[in-house]
Protein backbone atom coordinates (compact mmCIF):
# COMPACT_ATOMS: atom_id res chain seq x y z
CA UNK A 1 0.00 0.00 0.00
CA UNK A 2 2.94 2.79 1.03
CA UNK A 3 4.40 1.47 -2.44
CA UNK A 4 1.25 2.47 -4.37
CA UNK A 5 0.87 5.45 -2.45
CA UNK A 6 4.46 6.74 -3.69
CA UNK A 7 3.93 5.89 -6.92
CA UNK A 8 0.92 7.31 -6.89
CA UNK A 9 2.61 10.42 -5.32
CA UNK A 10 5.16 10.86 -7.81
CA UNK A 11 2.81 10.17 -10.74
CA UNK A 12 0.43 13.11 -9.52
CA UNK A 13 3.79 15.35 -9.38
CA UNK A 14 4.79 14.42 -12.47
CA UNK A 15 1.36 15.04 -13.69
CA UNK A 16 0.75 18.62 -12.15
CA UNK A 17 4.72 19.21 -13.10
CA UNK A 18 3.51 19.12 -16.76
CA UNK A 19 0.83 20.91 -16.33
CA UNK A 20 3.18 23.46 -15.08
CA UNK A 21 5.63 23.31 -17.73
CA UNK A 22 2.95 23.58 -20.51
CA UNK A 23 1.26 25.95 -19.24
CA UNK A 24 3.86 28.25 -18.35
CA UNK A 25 5.90 27.29 -21.67
CA UNK A 26 3.04 28.56 -23.91
CA UNK A 27 2.46 32.13 -21.74
CA UNK A 28 6.67 32.37 -22.66
CA UNK A 29 6.10 31.52 -26.09
CA UNK A 30 2.72 33.87 -26.94
CA UNK A 31 4.85 36.63 -24.42
CA UNK A 32 8.25 36.23 -26.93
CA UNK A 33 5.71 36.27 -30.35
CA UNK A 34 3.76 39.38 -29.04
CA UNK A 35 6.50 41.31 -27.79
CA UNK A 36 9.73 40.72 -28.72
CA UNK A 37 11.42 43.67 -30.33
CA UNK A 38 12.09 43.22 -34.13
CA UNK A 39 9.44 41.89 -36.75
CA UNK A 40 7.81 38.78 -37.65
CA UNK A 41 10.33 36.61 -38.22
CA UNK A 42 12.40 37.48 -35.36
CA UNK A 43 9.35 36.74 -32.99
CA UNK A 44 8.63 33.68 -34.19
CA UNK A 45 12.06 32.17 -34.34
CA UNK A 46 12.05 33.54 -30.19
CA UNK A 47 8.95 31.46 -29.62
CA UNK A 48 10.17 28.91 -31.31
CA UNK A 49 13.51 28.70 -29.34
CA UNK A 50 11.70 29.18 -26.08
CA UNK A 51 9.57 25.94 -26.81
CA UNK A 52 12.60 24.12 -27.64
CA UNK A 53 14.11 24.84 -24.71
CA UNK A 54 11.36 24.23 -22.22
CA UNK A 55 10.59 20.86 -23.80
CA UNK A 56 14.12 19.79 -23.94
CA UNK A 57 14.40 20.46 -20.11
CA UNK A 58 11.66 18.51 -19.48
CA UNK A 59 12.34 15.97 -21.48
CA UNK A 60 15.81 15.63 -19.73
CA UNK A 61 14.36 15.54 -16.29
CA UNK A 62 12.30 12.67 -17.67
CA UNK A 63 14.53 10.61 -18.92
CA UNK A 64 17.57 10.97 -16.69
CA UNK A 65 15.21 11.11 -13.60
CA UNK A 66 17.41 14.59 -12.25
CA UNK A 67 16.04 17.76 -10.75
CA UNK A 68 18.35 20.03 -12.42
CA UNK A 69 16.96 20.73 -15.51
CA UNK A 70 14.27 21.98 -13.68
CA UNK A 71 16.15 24.69 -11.79
CA UNK A 72 17.49 25.77 -14.93
CA UNK A 73 13.73 26.47 -16.88
CA UNK A 74 13.09 27.66 -13.18
CA UNK A 75 15.93 30.59 -14.25
CA UNK A 76 15.02 30.96 -17.60
CA UNK A 77 11.74 32.01 -16.52
CA UNK A 78 12.56 34.10 -13.50
CA UNK A 79 14.85 36.20 -16.38
CA UNK A 80 11.46 35.83 -19.03
CA UNK A 81 9.81 37.79 -16.17
CA UNK A 82 12.44 40.16 -15.18
CA UNK A 83 11.96 41.07 -19.06
CA UNK A 84 8.38 41.14 -18.90
CA UNK A 85 7.92 43.67 -16.15
CA UNK A 86 10.55 46.01 -18.01
CA UNK A 87 7.80 46.92 -21.04
CA UNK A 88 5.92 49.39 -20.26
CA UNK A 89 2.30 51.16 -21.73
CA UNK A 90 3.18 54.11 -23.41
CA UNK A 91 0.81 57.30 -24.85
CA UNK A 92 3.62 58.03 -27.90
CA UNK A 93 3.16 55.86 -30.49
CA UNK A 94 1.74 56.14 -34.29
CA UNK A 95 -1.84 55.72 -33.29
CA UNK A 96 -4.70 54.89 -35.50
CA UNK A 97 -6.89 57.55 -36.37
CA UNK A 98 -9.59 57.28 -34.46
CA UNK A 99 -7.61 56.31 -30.67
CA UNK A 100 -4.96 59.24 -32.02
CA UNK A 101 -6.36 61.89 -28.88
CA UNK A 102 -6.59 61.49 -25.22
CA UNK A 103 -9.37 62.81 -23.34
CA UNK A 104 -9.38 64.75 -20.57
CA UNK A 105 -11.86 66.65 -18.44
CA UNK A 106 -11.99 69.32 -16.42
CA UNK A 107 -14.93 69.74 -13.66
CA UNK A 108 -15.95 73.41 -12.32
CA UNK A 109 -19.23 72.38 -10.02
CA UNK A 110 -22.09 70.84 -12.46
CA UNK A 111 -20.36 72.15 -15.47
CA UNK A 112 -17.97 69.75 -17.25
CA UNK A 113 -15.67 70.36 -20.05
CA UNK A 114 -14.42 67.48 -21.99
CA UNK A 115 -11.33 68.04 -24.61
CA UNK A 116 -10.63 65.39 -27.91
CA UNK A 117 -14.73 64.10 -27.88
CA UNK A 118 -14.78 62.23 -30.88
CA UNK A 119 -17.34 63.05 -33.18
CA UNK A 120 -16.62 60.86 -36.75
CA UNK A 121 -18.71 60.68 -39.73
CA UNK A 122 -18.07 57.43 -40.86
CA UNK A 123 -18.84 55.92 -44.44
CA UNK A 124 -17.17 52.64 -43.81
CA UNK A 125 -14.21 51.63 -41.24
CA UNK A 126 -11.35 53.20 -43.90
CA UNK A 127 -13.48 56.45 -44.84
CA UNK A 128 -14.58 58.70 -42.44
CA UNK A 129 -14.41 62.37 -41.58
CA UNK A 130 -12.56 63.33 -38.49
CA UNK A 131 -13.43 65.73 -35.73
CA UNK A 132 -12.25 66.34 -32.31
CA UNK A 133 -13.65 69.00 -30.10
CA UNK A 134 -14.22 70.64 -26.82
CA UNK A 135 -17.85 70.12 -25.49
CA UNK A 136 -19.20 71.26 -22.07
CA UNK A 137 -21.87 69.66 -20.60
CA UNK A 138 -24.07 70.80 -17.34
CA UNK A 139 -24.54 67.72 -15.16
CA UNK A 140 -27.85 69.32 -13.64
CA UNK A 141 -29.05 68.81 -16.62
CA UNK A 142 -28.53 64.84 -17.17
CA UNK A 143 -31.96 63.22 -17.43
CA UNK A 144 -30.69 59.57 -18.04
CA UNK A 145 -27.79 56.66 -18.37
CA UNK A 146 -28.33 53.97 -20.57
CA UNK A 147 -26.02 50.94 -21.09
CA UNK A 148 -25.24 49.84 -24.47
CA UNK A 149 -24.22 46.27 -25.58
CA UNK A 150 -22.26 45.71 -28.79
CA UNK A 151 -22.62 42.11 -30.12
CA UNK A 152 -20.48 41.08 -33.36
CA UNK A 153 -20.04 37.57 -32.80
CA UNK A 154 -20.74 34.70 -29.86
CA UNK A 155 -23.85 35.61 -27.95
CA UNK A 156 -21.77 35.95 -24.96
CA UNK A 157 -19.45 38.25 -26.21
CA UNK A 158 -20.26 41.91 -26.08
CA UNK A 159 -18.59 45.36 -26.35
CA UNK A 160 -20.40 47.32 -23.18
CA UNK A 161 -20.64 51.32 -23.10
CA UNK A 162 -22.66 53.79 -20.81
CA UNK A 163 -24.15 56.82 -22.76
CA UNK A 164 -25.58 59.83 -20.49
CA UNK A 165 -28.80 61.69 -21.77
CA UNK A 166 -29.37 65.11 -21.21
CA UNK A 167 -32.41 67.13 -20.68
CA UNK A 168 -32.01 69.19 -24.57
CA UNK A 169 -31.59 65.99 -25.98
CA UNK A 170 -27.69 65.54 -26.35
CA UNK A 171 -26.26 62.19 -25.69
CA UNK A 172 -22.80 61.36 -24.87
CA UNK A 173 -21.44 57.74 -25.02
CA UNK A 174 -18.29 56.49 -23.12
CA UNK A 175 -16.56 53.61 -24.41
CA UNK A 176 -13.22 51.46 -22.59
CA UNK A 177 -11.87 50.99 -25.92
CA UNK A 178 -8.15 49.66 -26.95
CA UNK A 179 -5.68 51.96 -28.55
CA UNK A 180 -4.43 50.48 -32.25
CA UNK A 181 -1.18 51.40 -33.43
CA UNK A 182 -1.95 52.51 -37.00
CA UNK A 183 -2.15 49.15 -38.92
CA UNK A 184 -3.26 47.15 -35.96
CA UNK A 185 -5.94 44.86 -35.59
CA UNK A 186 -7.79 43.37 -32.60
CA UNK A 187 -6.91 40.32 -31.09
CA UNK A 188 -8.44 38.44 -27.43
CA UNK A 189 -5.01 36.89 -26.72
CA UNK A 190 -3.08 39.62 -27.68
CA UNK A 191 -4.91 41.74 -25.03
CA UNK A 192 -3.28 38.90 -22.05
CA UNK A 193 0.07 40.02 -23.74
CA UNK A 194 0.38 43.93 -23.49
CA UNK A 195 -0.47 44.30 -27.33
CA UNK A 196 -2.52 47.01 -26.79
CA UNK A 197 -2.77 50.19 -24.30
CA UNK A 198 -6.22 51.17 -23.03
CA UNK A 199 -7.82 54.42 -24.21
CA UNK A 200 -11.23 56.15 -23.25
CA UNK A 201 -13.69 57.42 -26.04
CA UNK A 202 -16.66 59.92 -25.22
CA UNK A 203 -18.44 60.78 -27.88
CA UNK A 204 -21.95 61.38 -29.08
CA UNK A 205 -24.27 58.24 -30.50
CA UNK A 206 -24.42 58.76 -33.92
CA UNK A 207 -20.07 57.98 -33.74
CA UNK A 208 -19.88 55.55 -31.47
CA UNK A 209 -23.50 53.31 -31.50
CA UNK A 210 -23.37 54.21 -35.45
CA UNK A 211 -19.84 53.10 -36.11
CA UNK A 212 -20.76 49.59 -34.87
CA UNK A 213 -24.57 49.23 -36.32
CA UNK A 214 -23.85 50.85 -39.43
CA UNK A 215 -20.39 50.02 -40.41
CA UNK A 216 -19.45 46.85 -38.80
CA UNK A 217 -22.34 45.26 -39.47
CA UNK A 218 -22.94 44.61 -35.19
CA UNK A 219 -26.02 44.13 -33.05
CA UNK A 220 -26.90 46.65 -30.48
CA UNK A 221 -28.59 46.87 -27.53
CA UNK A 222 -30.19 49.55 -25.26
CA UNK A 223 -30.99 49.49 -21.84
CA UNK A 224 -32.13 52.42 -19.13
CA UNK A 225 -30.31 51.91 -16.62
CA UNK A 226 -32.69 52.32 -13.26
CA UNK A 227 -30.35 54.88 -11.09
CA UNK A 228 -31.02 58.30 -9.53
CA UNK A 229 -29.49 61.37 -10.93
CA UNK A 230 -26.92 61.59 -8.37
CA UNK A 231 -25.36 58.09 -9.01
CA UNK A 232 -25.76 59.29 -12.57
CA UNK A 233 -23.85 62.11 -11.66
CA UNK A 234 -20.95 59.90 -9.67
CA UNK A 235 -20.69 57.37 -12.82
CA UNK A 236 -19.91 60.55 -15.20
CA UNK A 237 -17.44 62.25 -13.01
CA UNK A 238 -16.00 58.38 -12.38
CA UNK A 239 -14.91 58.38 -16.88
CA UNK A 240 -13.80 62.17 -16.36
CA UNK A 241 -11.76 60.99 -13.55
CA UNK A 242 -10.66 57.88 -15.14
CA UNK A 243 -9.77 59.67 -18.49
CA UNK A 244 -7.70 62.00 -16.69
CA UNK A 245 -5.33 59.19 -14.92
CA UNK A 246 -4.81 57.45 -18.19
CA UNK A 247 -3.66 60.66 -20.15
CA UNK A 248 -1.47 61.02 -17.24
CA UNK A 249 -0.42 57.62 -16.95
CA UNK A 250 -0.74 55.17 -19.83
CA UNK A 251 -2.30 51.66 -19.00
CA UNK A 252 -2.28 48.65 -20.44
CA UNK A 253 -5.67 46.52 -21.95
CA UNK A 254 -5.77 43.38 -20.41
CA UNK A 255 -8.73 40.75 -21.98
CA UNK A 256 -9.40 39.43 -18.68
CA UNK A 257 -8.71 42.31 -15.67
CA UNK A 258 -9.04 45.24 -17.37
CA UNK A 259 -11.92 45.24 -20.54
CA UNK A 260 -14.86 47.12 -20.77
CA UNK A 261 -16.89 45.93 -18.45
CA UNK A 262 -14.28 45.31 -15.78
CA UNK A 263 -13.66 48.81 -16.13
CA UNK A 264 -17.15 49.99 -15.64
CA UNK A 265 -17.40 47.33 -12.67
CA UNK A 266 -14.53 49.09 -10.72
CA UNK A 267 -15.84 52.32 -11.19
CA UNK A 268 -19.79 51.44 -10.07
CA UNK A 269 -17.48 50.43 -7.06
CA UNK A 270 -17.16 53.64 -5.90
CA UNK A 271 -21.07 53.87 -5.65
CA UNK A 272 -21.69 50.87 -4.31
CA UNK A 273 -19.00 49.19 -2.63
CA UNK A 274 -20.78 46.02 -2.04
CA UNK A 275 -21.58 45.28 -5.67
CA UNK A 276 -21.12 41.34 -6.20
CA UNK A 277 -17.91 39.82 -8.63
CA UNK A 278 -19.86 37.81 -11.51
CA UNK A 279 -18.81 35.35 -14.37
CA UNK A 280 -20.78 37.64 -16.41
CA UNK A 281 -18.40 40.61 -16.10
CA UNK A 282 -16.45 38.87 -18.57
CA UNK A 283 -18.80 36.90 -20.66
CA UNK A 284 -20.47 40.52 -21.15
CA UNK A 285 -23.00 39.37 -23.88
CA UNK A 286 -24.72 38.09 -20.61
CA UNK A 287 -24.54 41.65 -18.67
CA UNK A 288 -27.76 42.24 -18.98
CA UNK A 289 -28.94 39.58 -16.49
CA UNK A 290 -26.54 40.85 -14.00
CA UNK A 291 -27.83 44.53 -13.97
CA UNK A 292 -31.19 43.15 -13.56
CA UNK A 293 -29.76 40.54 -10.92
CA UNK A 294 -28.63 43.94 -8.67
CA UNK A 295 -32.01 46.22 -9.74
CA UNK A 296 -29.81 48.26 -12.30
CA UNK A 297 -32.74 47.51 -15.01
CA UNK A 298 -36.24 48.30 -13.65
CA UNK A 299 -38.26 44.69 -12.61
CA UNK A 300 -41.31 45.55 -14.05
CA UNK A 301 -39.85 44.31 -17.15
CA UNK A 302 -38.50 40.40 -16.90
CA UNK A 303 -35.49 39.96 -18.05
CA UNK A 304 -36.36 38.28 -21.17
CA UNK A 305 -38.72 41.25 -21.89
CA UNK A 306 -36.13 43.57 -21.68
CA UNK A 307 -33.81 41.78 -24.36
CA UNK A 308 -36.47 41.88 -26.73
CA UNK A 309 -37.30 45.43 -26.20
CA UNK A 310 -33.72 46.55 -25.90
CA UNK A 311 -32.15 45.63 -29.52
CA UNK A 312 -32.10 48.83 -31.56
CA UNK A 313 -30.15 47.50 -34.33
CA UNK A 314 -33.17 47.87 -37.03
CA UNK A 315 -33.36 51.59 -35.94
CA UNK A 316 -29.87 52.36 -35.84
CA UNK A 317 -29.39 50.95 -39.79
CA UNK A 318 -33.15 52.50 -40.71
CA UNK A 319 -31.82 55.87 -39.53
CA UNK A 320 -31.10 58.27 -42.59
CA UNK A 321 -27.91 61.24 -42.91
CA UNK A 322 -28.43 63.81 -40.74
CA UNK A 323 -31.24 62.58 -38.58
CA UNK A 324 -31.27 62.73 -34.67
CA UNK A 325 -29.78 59.31 -34.24
CA UNK A 326 -30.14 58.99 -30.61
CA UNK A 327 -34.22 59.77 -31.13
CA UNK A 328 -34.34 57.74 -34.37
CA UNK A 329 -32.79 54.31 -32.12
CA UNK A 330 -35.12 55.24 -28.89
CA UNK A 331 -38.18 55.73 -30.98
CA UNK A 332 -41.04 53.40 -30.52
CA UNK A 333 -41.33 50.37 -32.83
CA UNK A 334 -44.85 48.46 -34.03
CA UNK A 335 -45.66 45.74 -31.74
Amino acid sequence: MANFLRATGRGLALLLGALAAFVSGAWGALALWYQLPGGGAVRTLGAMLWAVLVLALFAIAILRRTWWPLGGYALAYALLLAWWSTIAPSNDRSWADDVARLLTGEVHGNVVTLHNVRDFTWRSDDDYDARWETQRYDLGHLVSADAVLSHWGSRAIAHAMISFGFDDGRHLAFSVEIRKRRGQQFSSIGGFFKDFETTLIAAPESDLIRVRTNVRGEDDYLYPLAIDREAMRALFLSYVRAANRLAGAPAFYNTFTSNCATVVYRMARQLDPGLPLDARLLLTGYLPGYLYKIGALDHRRTLDEWNAHARITDQARASRPGEDFSRAIRAPRAG
